[in-house]
């Protein structure tokens, strides 16, 4: 119980918007799950997981809804690291431009993840909408990651026999690189939307002085 109760609490409070690790949490779990000597059940982790990221969600976009800006300002202090100026403009950009979609996609992107409740409500999505994309994308992404590690762990135990471990800790690298790469090209693209505005905002000054 204690482990379904942590996974589903680490990813509640990653989805609420804040920058804890719940996807390698929810991993770790689902690790423990693969092994039969382990009384978890992935069935279990699956669920609470799901659970916890649209609860999570929920709350995040019920607090961005009625905080917005205020909220984003206070994030932005307290965790400097993980929350820029240019990453927020960039996220609210994403979610203007793609709405739905990028609640969706948004599960699978550890940077856009924790934007996903607060930033939706910030930008008043209706809530029924937001609710859809919340919940099918925590279905895909946290019962996707479960089920995946899951079935890969008992492979691993069935034909690396006393290799397992290494084959469960050579997956767990895989899925954190991919992670990485990820991350550091929403990075890039955080970048290159800051320098496009900045750009943007040069000319346009230029503009209005050479109008007067």
């Amino acid at each position: 119980m204690a482990v379904y109760l942590i996974a589903g609490l680490a990813v509640g409070i990653e989805s609420l918007g804040v920058p804890i690790p719940g996807e390698t949490i929810l991993v770790a779990a689902a690790i423990l799950s693969s092994h039969h000597e382990v009384s978890v059940s992935p069935h279990g982790i699956a669920i609470a997981a799901v659970l916890g990221a649209v609860i999570g969600d929920t709350i995040g976009y019920t607090i961005g809804r009625r905080y917005g800006e205020r909220l984003f300002g206070y994030l932005e202090r307290r965790f400097p690291h993980h929350f820029s100026r240019d990453l927020v403009d960039y996220a609210e950009h994403v979610f203007q431009r793609w709405g739905m979609l990028a609640v969706f996609i948004g599960r699978f992107i550890a940077l856009l993840r924790i934007f996903a409740g607060p930033l939706s409500g910030s930008l008043k999505m209706h809530y029924p909408r937001f609710l859809l994309a919340n919940a099918t994308g925590a279905i895909c992404w946290a019962g996707g990651t479960t089920y995946l590690v899951y079935y890969v762990g008992k492979a691993a135990e069935e034909y690396l026999k006393n290799f397992s471990y290494v084959g469960l800790g050579l997956a767990v690298v895989i899925g954190l690189l991919g992670s990485t790469v990820l991350r550091r090209k929403m990075q890039r693209n955080v970048e290159i939307f800051a320098a496009e505005r900045a750009a943007a905002a040069a000319a346009e000054t230029d503009a209005e002085r050479s109008a007067t």
